[in-house]
């Protein structure tokens, strides 16, 4: 592609759906480290939330988006979300996404305003229907299999990457490349999901926030990756304890649920209660691991599953380097403030993936060929098992200062950065819990925010 008019790095529900709302204007490459059809978000087992039954509202959408993010959602982001939620839930229904009848309950949400497609399937379904549609179009461009290994600058501007393989001018980058959940041992995600696009924002020169908010999914199947929706528990499966009673409330926000279950080691997930043949795929999926839903409970413990923090963006995808654009799991908001509530995140992709293709789209031009432009450090750390151990020990559902502090010294650069974040929040709110200070303070009700060569700050976003 001689003129690339917007550079998507990331094949999921934001980049896919973003290349799709840029396409009318300018040709769109997608760069994706593997394949398109088998990105993170296709293993979405939550729905979309969106206040479309007829007594719902965006106002009350929002208002459970605030109380789970524990004082620090930031109010424009989140009205943005809820407002805009109903129509792109539309733009799917003419993209070819079929959902279910009736609408889902999940944690957090005060009334049932969760769609779904093929039960726990949703996010499998709409990346498909997106990819598909991506695949076909004129004036998208794929190219699988090719990493972004830095970042390209000339002046103070973002003009491209540089890849495993070559160099790509573009007039608007847009990073779309996911969360660093498998940073920890207990992970719901691929092996690949390591911030890497954060990583490389930051060598840039972009700033990053909210790094110490990570989400730990409550029921994820003993000794997997498999995640049991909470869909599940909105439907009425129930969370029992070794001898077979219940101990928390299951629709409770995800951190205070983990927690409960942590204390325990494990629980047991029974699943007997509710219409099984609404989740055929995750039911098929515990049958092949040997499990019987229909007769006995399953053994789940809490995982690192969502990257609440990430790049810091305005309401439109623009980070604090020009021409640099992040949306979805990479992005920093605050619109999730310390803890996202369901069903919040490929809603997440969908708005603010469109509004940062729409605002890239203001880029200026690049000249033919650009010259003397600056590449970051191509870097990619390696995450030993090791690493990941020691993650999930020192920075995980419970945290203090000692633990922290070794991590400090660390290889990579994205371990470093989270501990220090981590450290800094001398309070526990939301996903984030430290034993040596577990009130929440409000001294600390504001984003912590870490830019290349400074101090961390605080900052409040409004």
């Amino acid at each position: 592609m001689p003129d690339v008019g917007l550079l998507v790095v990331g094949s999921g529900v934001a980049g896919l759906f973003a290349a799709l709302c840029a396409s009318s204007e300018t040709d769109v490459l997608v760069l994706s480290k593997g394949d398109v059809l088998a990105s993170t978000s296709s293993l979405a087992q939550g729905g979309i939330a969106a206040a479309l039954d007829p007594e719902d509202s965006p106002e009350l959408h929002a208002e459970d988006t605030l109380a789970a993010g524990r004082g620090l959602s930031r109010p424009s982001a989140v009205a943005a979300l809820t407002e805009e939620a109903p129509a792109r839930i539309r733009d799917l229904e003419e993209l070819g996404v079929e959902f279910d009848e009736g609408l889902g309950l999940e944690g957090g949400h005060g009334r049932r305003r969760v769609a779904h497609a093929g039960g726990a399937a949703t996010g499998d379904r709409v990346a498909r229907a997106l990819a598909e549609r991506v695949l076909a179009h004129p004036r998208i461009h794929v190219v699988e299999g090719e990493g972004m290994l830095a970042l390209r600058r000339r002046g103070d501007r973002c003009v491209g990457v540089a890849t495993d393989r070559r160099t790509i001018a573009a007039r608007a980058t847009l990073l779309a490349t996911g969360g660093a959940s498998a940073l920890w041992e207990r992970t719901t995600n691929p092996p690949g999901s390591l911030g890497d696009g954060m990583a490389a924002a930051y060598r840039a020169g972009a700033a990053l926030a909210d790094l110490e908010f990570v989400q730990f999914h409550p029921t994820t199947l003993v000794d997997s990756t498999l995640l049991l929706s909470e869909a599940l528990r909105g439907e009425g499966a129930l969370l029992l304890d070794a001898r077979g009673h219940r101990f928390t409330d299951e629709l409770a926000p995800r951190d205070v649920v983990a927690r409960e279950i942590a204390t325990r080691g494990m629980a047991l997930l029974d699943l007997r209660p509710i219409d099984r043949d609404r989740f055929p795929t995750l039911i098929g999926r515990l049958e092949d691991r040997g499990y019987d839903p229909a007769s006995a409970p399953i053994p789940v413990a809490p995982a690192a599953h969502y990257t609440v923090g990430g790049v810091v963006t305005d309401l439109d995808g623009r980070t604090e380097v020009p021409g640099l654009y992040a949306a979805g799991e990479c992005a920093a908001t605050g619109v999730h403030g310390a803890n996202r509530l369901a069903s919040n995140s490929l809603l997440e992709c969908l708005v603010l993936g469109r509004r940062a293709a729409l605002a890239a789209l203001g880029e200026p031009g690049l000249p033919r060929r650009v010259t003397g432009a600056e590449t970051g450090t191509r870097r990619l750390e390696p995450v030993t098992d090791e690493l990941r151990r020691l993650m999930w020990r020192d920075c995980g559902l419970v945290r203090d200062a000692a633990g922290l502090e070794r991590l400090q010294t660390a290889s990579h650069l994205l371990v470093r950065l989270v501990a220090e974040s981590a450290l800094y929040r001398e309070e526990s709110r939301g996903s984030h819990f430290r034993v040596d200070h577990p009130s929440t303070a409000d001294g600390f009700a504001g984003h912590i925010v870490l830019r290349p060569g400074s101090e961390p700050t605080l900052e409040t976003w409004l």
